[in-house]
């Protein structure tokens, strides 16, 4: 890779260190460690797509071969990004055009992935572009079914442990985690016109759209982000058993997971579930003293 490809690849890669859970810490071997990073590059990249968060300047959209004047047309750089993957998963011939794209598919090859999980993260930022409200928690929970659980199940396939019983708890584990990110991410996302609190919850709760774009959350939008938080934790202890179910490094790894999670909902907590001023965040510490609980209880669950 270049130093002019490179740049703009690293600065995606970078923004693994924001997520709410570690992506490829350095306990695990070099090996998963690649190739989880190479994972992260495809998905951090797509959602960027989707967002309209790439790097100034359109170097993206000019390696995946969109003319200039459609360098801002979301759905036209997403369709030239799945015709991009096709060449990952191509026999031979030509070569993908991204970089990030160029680094996933030796990943691909040692880990036999599918084009499944891929495409259906394609499909949530396309989806993005035309869907800005959810009417029901059953249609948020669709939508998570792809932008989310398409995620665990990568791990799963680059780890080589991949059972239908541990997709199951993955996909509710990934579930929540999409969950917690929107809770955190209320503000950013009215911003973007989307709102990722089905309709039907607000309307319970007595919320309107109008009380998510105040500054501070009033009682009611407290109580729906809190009864949404509860949502999320039952999620996660439903797909806690996964942890138990591996060893070594690689419960540890999942064990970070579900961590992140919960500590991201304690933070949540801990704002008195007030997410408008801005995502509340964990600290490290107690990201760590969530590790060791849900390592705790994948031992005596084990």
């Amino acid at each position: 890779m270049t130093g002019t490809a490179q740049a703009p690849a690293r600065a995606t890669l970078d923004k693994a260190a924001d997520e709410n859970f570690p992506v490829a810490p350095f306990f695990l071997p070099r090996a998963w460690r690649d190739d989880l990073m190479a994972v992260y590059g495809y998905a951090r990249l797509v959602d960027d797509i989707g967002d309209g968060d790439l790097a100034p300047g359109g170097a993206d959209a000019r390696r995946l071969g969109v003319p200039p004047e459609r360098a801002d047309d979301r759905l036209a750089v997403l369709d030239a990004f799945e015709a991009d993957l096709h060449r990952v998963f191509g026999p031979g011939g030509d070569a993908p055009r991204h970089p990030l794209l160029r680094a996933l598919r030796p990943t691909v090859r040692r880990c036999s992935l599918t084009p499944e999980p891929f495409l259906r993260l394609i499909a949530a930022n396309r989806q993005d572009q035309l869907v800005r409200r959810y009417p029901t928690y059953d249609d948020l929970a669709a939508y998570c079914r792809l932008s989310a659980d398409p995620v665990g199940r990568l791990v799963l396939g680059i780890t080589g442990t991949t059972t239908p019983e541990r997709v199951r708890r993955s996909d509710a584990i990934c579930t929540a985690l999409q969950i917690v990110e929107h809770l955190q991410d209320v503000a950013e996302d009215l911003a973007r016109d989307r709102i990722y609190l089905p309709a039907e919850d607000m309307k319970r709760f007595h919320v309107s759209e109008a009380d998510l774009a105040a500054p501070t959350a009033n009682a009611s939008v407290r109580a729906l982000v809190a009864h949404e938080a509860r949502r999320a934790r039952a999620l996660l202890d439903e797909g806690m058993p996964l942890v138990g179910s591996v060893d070594g490094r690689l419960r540890l790894l999942l064990a970070g997971f579900v961590a992140g999670g919960r500590a991201a909902l304690a933070a949540i907590a801990a704002a008195g579930h007030d997410v408008l001023p801005g995502p509340p965040r964990a600290t490290r510490a107690n990201l760590l003293r969530e590790v060791g609980a849900v390592l705790r209880r994948a031992r005596r669950e084990g």
